[in-house]
This record gives structure tokens, sequence and C-alpha cells, in this order.
């Protein structure tokens, strides 16, 4: 039996391989898999690593940068899916993206020294997005399979808007019948304030037949959505006409001008609705999600009230309409979670939001100069609130310029304008306390610096373990790229403080408040405040020993980060692994060979241009913003029951960072924990690495008294800090329970801080 039962396992497995080789070639044939136009031609970026305990996270969409170099071994087939496979002691993970600058950048987001970014540079053809996103870029004129219309959402617009929007019709309704000339649009208004209490499950439509064009039947044609008037001859249009088509109608829109009606319509009914409709739209356009409500007035003010009043037909739509007519507006829901992934130009829409908040902060606080209109306090916490976007507008104009640009240039341009930039609260702050004359500014920058630590450190990272980790059980990571950050972090944080240690080891111990009994004169001293001098005013110990310390600090940080570079983008890229797959035939589900263009129809949101004036215009708004935040935090440090230190590392040094910690949040839920956990290290290295260092240099040139020696409490924190996230870190796994341990941590040490006393300069 044995001779026999050998053919028969070999034969067993030729059938398996044809039958697995039969499907592969039916998924490479599959026009369902390649339904993109040669606007989007598909490229690949496989990114893995050696290390056999940890596979590389995965990251969505596709695209080649065309100066990666081919991996050593050859050519290797094009996977369109993010996939994990493992090849000996390789596991390698496939990176989509749409286009070549999209590549470029999620190559980057593994890169160490760049900054991580999750929105897309590109734009993305709408017909290749879910049905859930082109939902959210409609026009709302075009009917759709209804389900229940009686929602949340939808009773929310009745509370909100739909019985004051009624309410107005209602009454120009009255003042066009009181007109008499004006009756027809008091109808008008009349069908409008019944659609616009409740319009859901209503659609506005007008005659097909005002269109100077045939009609063109469509199988499961519904509606066919407005068109232009152009006479241009389309694709679709037929050759040969049916019997029944009506005859083309004279063209009315001069009578309609011509009538009395219609200028009393345009006087004294249209600039009343205006004012309604723009309120309206402002109102759900700043609530994001509720932005069909907006469409739905901006549509009605700029298509429907100018058309003629007879033209205007409403009807409650049950089953689809055929091609008599046109639908102009047809509303389902007004709310919509998915809002909040909504761009305009590649921006998303919240950060569109806030921009007049920066313009009205602006004007407001430089204007307002003596606070006879609005208090301190609330000009702190608008210009606080005001870097937010002006945060992501630099971080999209660094990932546009690093998504175009080299290595080289993008790391340049990610360790200058994002380092700047987070300083120009610390300098305006040094300047304004050097101005002052008090050392309660540079107290409050030692907390900044020390607070963005934290967080990026503990914060970010945690906060991404925990969402993530309820939806995926496990995710893993690169460990020996984190194991680089690690190491680099070590280096930044123990380079920082040794002035510090070096300052306890061989300083002087001040005491205040000492005292002896009166019966004992010889006995010792009862002291009950001693400190450590932390001010450098020591100045033999400072002037011989601290301050070259310092400078050569400052020098040999930049230095490590310089080679942390050259490490992880040159001699030892290969911890990434990343990879170009060569071969151009798609149906052969191979990728396109080395040097193809993969870059036709890609159209930039921004181009380097635009991306490099948003930085600079950005850049400079956020020292604006800066300057105003130190100048009215001064009655917050005056009155407030908090400690100054609790301030300086919560609201100064985190609020900046909010985009990153959504990028960091997006990657996690998309089980791409690698680049979560790289979002806190790469902004903490550059903190101690780049920003201190350029504090420092600032300093020389233009003595503010920043001296790099922090308190006991900065010191011990960020040492345990360090010490607990590369405990977190050694085994290449993450979980929900691991986030929570980091974030426990951050929160009892900013219990400490809330708790502790205001420094001695406050």
């Amino acid at each position: 039996m044995s001779h026999i039962k050998a053919p028969i396992v070999d034969t067993e497995r030729r059938r398996r391989r044809s039958t697995a080789e039969s499907s592969d070639a039916q998924w490479d044939h599959d026009p369902r898999v390649y339904r993109r136009t040669s606007q989007c031609d598909r490229l690949c970026v496989d990114i893995g690593s050696h290390v056999a305990e940890t596979p590389s996270p995965d990251v969505s969409h596709q695209y080649t940068p065309k100066f990666l170099s081919a991996h050593k071994g050859g050519t290797t087939p094009c996977h369109y899916g993010e996939e994990v496979w493992q090849d000996g002691s390789s596991l390698r993970t496939t990176i989509r993206a749409e286009n070549e600058v999209e590549a470029n950048k999620l190559a980057n987001n593994y890169r160490f020294g760049f900054r991580k970014w999750k929105s897309h540079v590109t734009e993305r053809p709408i017909e290749d997005r879910s049905d859930i996103v082109r939902e959210l870029y409609s026009e709302l004129n075009f009917v759709r399979p209804q389900g229940s219309l009686i929602t949340c959402g939808n009773m929310a617009y009745l509370i909100l808007f739909g019985w004051w929007i009624s309410l107005a019709y209602l009454l120009i309704c009255v003042l066009m019948f009181l007109t008499i000339i004006g009756v027809p649009y008091g109808k008008l208004c009349w069908k409008l304030s019944c659609y616009f209490l409740w319009p859901f499950g209503k659609s506005i439509l007008k005659p097909r037949s005002l269109v100077r064009r045939c009609c063109v039947k469509f199988p499961h044609c519904e509606a066919i959505p407005e068109e232009s008037d152009s006479k241009e001859v389309k694709e679709s249009t037929p050759l040969l006409m049916p019997l029944s088509v009506p005859i083309e109608v004279p063209p009315q829109r001069m009578r309609y001008w011509c009538r009395v009606s219609t200028y009393v319509w345009l006087l004294l009914g249209y600039p009343l609705l205006g004012l309604i409709h723009g309120l309206a739209c402002f109102l759900s356009w700043i609530l994001v999600f509720t932005i069909p409500v907006a469409k739905m007035n901006a549509r009605t003010l700029a298509i429907i009230l100018l058309m003629p009043p007879e033209d205007v037909h409403i009807h409650r739509l049950k089953k689809p309409q055929g091609c008599e007519s046109e639908v102009l507006l047809c509303c389902y829901h007004a709310f919509n979670w998915y809002y909040y992934k909504y761009t305009l130009d590649g921006i998303n829409v919240f950060a569109v939001n806030l921009l007049p908040l920066v313009i009205t902060t602006l004007v407001v606080g430089y204007v307002d100069t003596e606070n006879q209109f609005v208090s301190s306090e609330a000009k702190f916490a608008a210009a606080v609130s005001s870097i937010i976007p002006l945060s992501y507008y630099i971080g999209m104009g660094i990932a546009s310029i690093s998504a175009q640009s080299n290595f080289a240039v993008g790391a340049v341009v990610n360790a200058t304008f994002g380092s700047i930039t987070e300083m120009t609260f610390y300098i305006t702050a040094l300047l304004r306390g050097h101005k002052a004359g008090t050392k309660c500014y540079e107290e409050i920058v030692k907390a900044a610096l020390t607070g963005t630590l934290l967080g990026c450190i503990l914060f970010i990272p945690g906060i991404s373990m925990i969402i993530g980790g309820f939806k995926h059980r496990e995710q893993r990571f690169n460990s020996r790229s984190a194991g680089v950050s690690s190491a680099l972090l070590f280096i930044s944080v123990g380079g920082v403080f040794a002035p510090t240690l070096f300052s306890k080891a061989y300083g002087s111990l001040v005491c205040a408040g000492c005292s002896s009994s009166p019966a004992n004169t010889s006995g010792p001293f009862t002291c009950m405040d001693c400190h450590y001098d932390m001010s450098g005013s020591y100045e033999p110990l400072y002037l011989r020993h601290i301050e070259p310390l310092v400078y050569t600090i400052s020098v040999l940080l930049p230095s490590a980060y310089l080679i942390g570079l050259i490490f992880t983008l040159k001699t030892h890229s290969h911890i990434y692994d990343i990879q170009v797959s060569d071969g151009h035939d798609h149906q052969q589900g191979q990728c396109p060979p080395e040097g193809a263009s993969g870059g036709h129809g890609t159209v930039v949101h921004w181009s380097r241009l635009r991306a490099l004036s948003v930085l600079i215009m950005a850049t400079l708004l956020m020292a604006a913003c800066a300057d105003l935040t130190t100048e009215h935090i001064k009655p917050i440090l005056d009155h407030s029951a908090i400690s100054q230190y609790f301030i300086g590392v919560t609201v100064l040094a985190m609020v900046p960072e909010i985009p990153e910690i959504f990028n960091g949040i997006q990657f996690a839920l998309q089980n791409n924990i690698s680049l979560s956990l790289e979002v806190g290290n790469c902004i903490a290295v550059q903190v101690c690495m780049i920003q201190i260092p350029l504090l420092i240099l600032f300093n020389t040139f233009y003595d503010v008294g920043f001296v790099l020696l922090f308190s006991d409490l900065h010191l011990w924190a960020s040492i345990f800090s360090v010490i607990v996230v590369n405990y977190i870190f050694m085994d290449g796994k993450s979980d929900y329970f691991q986030g929570t341990a980091l974030v426990v941590v951050y929160l009892i040490l900013l219990a400490l801080y809330f708790f502790a006393p205001s420094p001695r300069a406050c």
C-alpha cells in the first residue's frame, strides 16, 4: 500500500497547486480588481521586517516612490491587499497607495525624522471611493431607495432648524400675498414652508421639458441630475430618437425676467430668505455633522428661489421617477457621523471651520489691548485653541512637501518647520519674561517642554493602544525600529537632564526659614525649605562647569539626531525594509518597473510652492497666537488656584499636539500601531534633540536667562516615563491593557503636577 499512497499524495499536491494557480490567474484577470483608469496606475511599496517575531504594521493604500531602490532578491509580485506573509525569516507587509505621491508619504511615515501623517495629500477619484464617502460629496439631487426617515438626526433638524425656517417662509408667504402681484411667489413660499418643516423623503423637481435636451432612457433610471444648458453632444446622446420624444419648447427665461412679480420677489422676498438660509447654512456647517442641511439651504438659495414659481414642484417619492423631470433637491437624512472625513481642497472640515477663529482671535487680541470687550482669560483660551488648526496646516504642508521631495529635503523640512513652529511659544514666553524681569515664564516653558515629553511618551502611545486594542485584540509592531527610537529617546532625555544631575551632584543646597531653639544656641538649625539652587546664580559653578556642559550637550544632541537619520535612512534602511517591486504587466499581478511613471493624472492638493507658502503663513500666525497666549497667561498664573506646573504640562504642552493625537488614533484603528508609537517618539526626540538645542542657541545670541536646569519633578517624571515605555515596547506586541498602563502612569504624573506647589519664581 505504501507504493500506491505516494503517487496519490503527489497527484493531490499537483491538483492543489494547479487550483491555486488558476485562482490566482482568475484574480489577476478579474476586471473588478483593476477598475481604475490610467490616471490612477498602481505601484506597490512592500514594507516589512527581517525580524521573525515582529510583523510590520499594516497601512492602507498603494503606489511606489521612484527613488526607492528595489529590494535585494529580485522581483516580487505586486500584491494589492494589505497582507502580511512570512518568507523564511522575514515578514513583509504590502502598502497600497493611489499614486506615487501618496506612496512617498506612506514611505516617509516609516522613516525616522519624518512627521507621521494620515490625511491624503492628493485628490482621489470619487468613483474609487466607498459609497459612504461618495454620499458625503453628493449635491442632494438624486433619488435612492429610502429607509426609515424617523431618526434622531431628523428629529434634531426639526428642533434646531425646521420650525423657524418654515415659519420664515410662512411670513414671506403672507407678505407676497399682500402685494397681490407676488401671489405666485406666495404659493411657492407656502409649498416650501411645508417642505422645510420636514423635507425628508420629498423631492423638489422641475419639468424635464424645460431643459432643451431630449430625454435619455437609462436602465434603472431613478432621476436625472441637473445638467447645464450647454448644447454639446455627449457620448450618452442616442443617435435615433424615439417617437415619443417631446418637441423642444421655446426658452422661457426672458419671459421670466420680464415679469414685474420677479422684481417684487427679488426686492421683498429673496433678500429676507437669503438671510434665513445664510444663517441656517452657517450654523449647520459649523456643526459639521449637519452639513446636509447646509447643502440643502445653499442649493435652495442658489437655484430654486431663482426659478419661475410655476416650475417648482414638490412631490413625495414612493417609487423611482422617470426621466420626465429633473431632481433639484432631495434629502433623506440631516445628520451623518461620517462628515468628520469631509475635506475641502484636501483640508479637513474641522480645520476649515476653525480658521475664522484664528483670524478673530488675532483681530480681537491686537485691537482690544485694554481688555474692554473681551476678558484676558477668554483671549488666552481663544489663542490656545487657535494653535490647533495652525498645527494641522503646518503638518499638512510638511507632509505635502515631503511627499513630493526626496528624503533629504523631506527630513530638513520636517526638522526645520516641525521644530520652529512649536518653538514660537517658548521663544515669545522667554522674551516676555525677560522683558518683565521674572523667571516665571522660564519655568512655564520648562513645564511645557516636560509636558510635551510626557504626553508624547505616555499619552499618545497609550490612548492609541487602548482604542486600537478595542478594535483589534492584539497588535504587533516592528520592535527593532521601535528599539532605534527608544535608544534615541534614552540619549535625548539623558542629555537634556545631564546638567540638572550635574548641578545636584556639585551644586549648593539653599535653605530658607531656618530657626534654632533659643535655649540651645549651639544646637542644629531647623530648616523648612531646602532646595538646590537651579537658577544659575552660583556663578563659579555655573560659568566654569555647567554652562560649558550645556553648550557641549547642545552640540552632541543634534549630532546624535543626524546620526539617527543616516542610520535609518541610509546605512540600515533594511530595518524598515522598504521595497519597490518590478514588472509592469498588471494583468499578471506585477508592479510597474522602477522608473515607470506612476503619477499620470495625479492631482496634488498642494504644490510645493503652495505648501511652502502655507507653512510660512501658518508659522507667522502661530507666532502671533503664541504672543497672545503669553501676554494673557499672566492673569491666569496670578489668580489661578491650580499649580502653574500643571498649566504648563497640560494646556500649553498638549494642545498643539492634538492633530498628532488624532493621527496616532487613526493609525491604531487601521491596525498600524507601529506608526502610532512612532508619532509620539518622533516628537519627543525632536523636542530634546532639536528644539532645546535651538533654545540654547537663541539664548546664546540673545540672553533671555534660559538655563537648562530642571526641577526634581521634571527630572524624575521624565526618566521614569522613558523606563516605563521601554518596558512596554520590549515584546513587540500591544493591547488595550498596556495602553491603559501608560495612560494611568500619565494621569498619576499629572496628579503630581496638579498638587505640586507653584514654582518659586511665580
